[in-house]
């Protein structure tokens, strides 16, 4: 193991999403040695996106592993690793290839504490790009964060910036027990943000409020983020509108944080939902019915969902009609505002 390095603190840098994950994944590894590495191309190569890009030349190969393709393997040695002592994080190309996986996240992973009494934990990371916009095959462009948030014992954690990556992934590091980190790979170089490498992690099961209003909650995570917050502070600026809208980003999308959602709705009796994601049995469904079942005498107007459709995603000719823009967004404030029970 390569132990010549220098181990600044809080050194800040200016940098994309995807530099911050590899930041984090540096910050872990300096300073817990349980920390290791696995997937396909992430050593040699740095990750198809350069996640992790000079870890294994910095760690060397007994901490950045790369691994045959095949998921099945990566998932069930990350399982292994974690219950010895280890705590693995495991690189998944593209989401698409994830479903191999899940036996060993649903039966294994998920139940550890469960099926032991909490003799054992299972604190593992399984790192995954996920979305679409970046003119990539359907395989490549999935958003299925619902799937794993469907399962008790997975925590599932989606960043927006870079420095909820970095802080974020320190915190899935820390925890206990499995978490899915799903990275929008279309914010991974979108924006450059400073970051500060101090170490500190970012609480998780914690909504972030984005920007403060008293009009409409306006809820997302992920890559719609972007969008969102174009359109918040388009309507916010403009002192004639007379509209205050307030974004929370989701960010762990399991379990959810509803005492922040719950506090933004009593305020502004509104609530508009955005995800990329199909339609169907959603994480915004999910927060539809919890506003319906406890906050329906706060409500002004019906809860709307602004989402993908329930398709396949489409090659990348027609990826445009899929994806959701800020005049959708737009036009589903204003169809909230206009409304009323």
């Amino acid at each position: 193991m390569n132990t010549n390095y220098d181990h600044q603190l809080e050194e800040k840098h200016n940098i994309c999403l995807v530099e911050a994950v590899n930041l984090a994944l540096r910050r872990a590894m300096l300073d817990d040695e349980s920390v290791v590495l696995l997937g396909e191309d992430i050593g040699v190569n740095g990750g198809v996106f350069r996640a992790t890009d000079g870890l294994q030349e910095q760690f060397g190969i007994s901490r950045v592993m790369d691994t045959p393709l095949a998921e099945t393997t990566i998932a069930g040695t990350a399982v292994g690793m974690a219950v010895a002592g280890l705590k693995p994080i495991a690189e998944i190309q593209f989401m698409g290839f994830i479903y191999a996986t899940l036996e060993h996240l649903f039966c294994h992973a998920a139940r550890m504490r469960n099926r032991t009494r909490g003799r054992l934990t299972c604190p593992l990371v399984l790192r995954a790009p996920f979305g679409g916009g970046i003119h990539a095959p359907e395989h490549h462009s999935e958003s299925t964060e619902a799937l794993f948030a469907h399962i008790p014992g997975l925590r599932v954690v989606i960043p927006s910036s870079p420095a909820r990556a970095y802080g974020l992934l320190l915190a899935a590091i820390n925890n206990p027990d499995p978490v899915i980190f799903l990275e929008p790979k279309r914010l991974y170089r979108a924006e450059k943000h400073e970051v500060v490498d101090d170490g500190k992690a970012l609480p998780l099961d914690t909504c972030f409020t984005l920007r403060e209003g008293t009009d409409l909650t306006l809820i997302s995570w992920g890559a719609c983020i972007k969008e969102c917050l174009s359109v918040v502070d388009g309507f916010n600026s403009i002192a004639d509108s007379g509209l205050s809208i307030e974004l929370i980003d989701l960010a762990t999308v399991n379990p959810i944080d509803f005492a922040t959602i719950e506090a933004s709705i009593k305020k502004t009796g509104r609530c508009v939902i955005v995800h990329e994601a199909a339609k169907t049995c959603g994480i915004g469904a999910e927060i539809a019915a919890h506003i319906a079942e406890h906050l329906m005498s706060y409500c002004k107007a019906p809860v709307k969902r602004i989402t993908g459709f329930d398709t396949v995603m489409p090659y990348f000719r027609n990826e445009q009609h899929y994806m959701i823009t800020e005049l959708d967004i737009e036009a589903g404030i204003k169809t909230v505002m206009a409304s009323s029970f």
